[in-house]
């Protein structure tokens, strides 16, 4: 089983479908997305789990699928589902999940024999105001795994991954420096990581880009970075607060989408096609991190 254009389509069209939108002050559109978390799950042959927290008097929860529970070792797939303010989000980050719901398709699908676990976690309250703090549904999960003593390969977080274009001097950069190293057509996807977790982060990248239908680029930026600055600005940010390898596999999101966190940010603008191989690519990682 190969990742589905329509399939990946269907999931953004939901997510981005839902009013009020799905930021933390609507905590109704929140829980629809659980409930529609939960149940594709299910329609994989997972059993869901949900963890919850409070953040400022209400309720929010992580959706968590489990490949693999009785093995030991665990790898962490994660996106966050909420949005920021009162827009659609449909690259940020409608994309992502619609890439880790579809990547754990094809792993309950094909059945693939691994030596470890495989934890799915969509993910609450990543964005503002509680980007960066101890109640980001990212920081309660690694948390619950570091309290638990649990084994963790590393974390991999998907984080707009459907805005891509193939006209010259597309890609736009936040210095000079990258601008020598890096692609000028926004045609690509990049994995991005820390120096800390340069091997995990190497070996993710050598799995997604070998045979890939999609150009992969991998950045690692300086450990001193990882709570501020372009490295730490998704979920992974919360696993290397605890030691984990953690990486990012993103499209340069606002550095090269212009409807980052705008009303402008609607399903007409991603690339379905591109999409579809990023999931391929990004799924050969997951079943060979061993």
């Amino acid at each position: 089983m190969q990742a589905s254009k329509d399939r990946l389509y269907k999931d953004v069209d939901f997510l981005t479908s839902i009013q009020p939108p799905r930021n933390y002050q609507n905590p109704s559109s929140l829980e629809k997305i659980c409930y529609y978390l939960r149940k594709e799950f299910m329609l994989m042959g997972a059993s869901p789990a949900e963890q919850a927290w409070m953040a400022e008097g209400t309720s929010y929860k992580n959706i968590i699928a489990s490949y693999n529970m009785e093995k030991t070792k665990r790898l962490i797939i994660g996106a966050h589902y909420d949005v920021a303010g009162n827009q659609p989000g449909a690259d940020d980050n409608a994309s992502a999940v619609a890439g880790l719901l579809e990547t754990a398709r094809m792993v309950f699908t094909n059945k693939p024999s691994l030596e470890y676990r495989i934890d799915f976690v969509a993910y609450c309250l990543e964005e503002p105001p509680f980007f960066g703090s101890d109640l980001m549904g990212s920081y309660v999960h690694a948390k619950s795994l570091h309290d638990s003593k649990a084994t963790v390969i590393g974390m991999i977080c998907y984080e707009m991954i459907g805005y891509f274009s193939d006209k010259p001097n597309s890609q736009p950069f936040p210095s000079p420096d990258l601008a020598k190293q890096y692609p000028h057509v926004a045609n690509f996807i990049i994995v991005v990581g820390i120096d800390k977790h340069a091997t995990f982060n190497k070996k993710v990248h050598q799995l997604m880009k070998e045979g890939a239908a999609i150009d992969v680029q991998i950045i690692n930026f300086p450990s001193s970075h990882a709570q501020a600055g372009l490295a730490g600005l998704s979920d992974q940010r919360s696993y290397w607060r605890f030691n984990y390898p953690a990486l990012m596999i993103n499209d340069t999101a606002f550095i090269r989408n212009p409807n980052y966190h705008q009303k402008t940010d609607t399903i007409d603008t991603l690339d379905f096609d591109k999409m579809t191989v990023v999931v391929n690519s990004a799924y050969k990682a997951v079943i060979q991190m061993a």
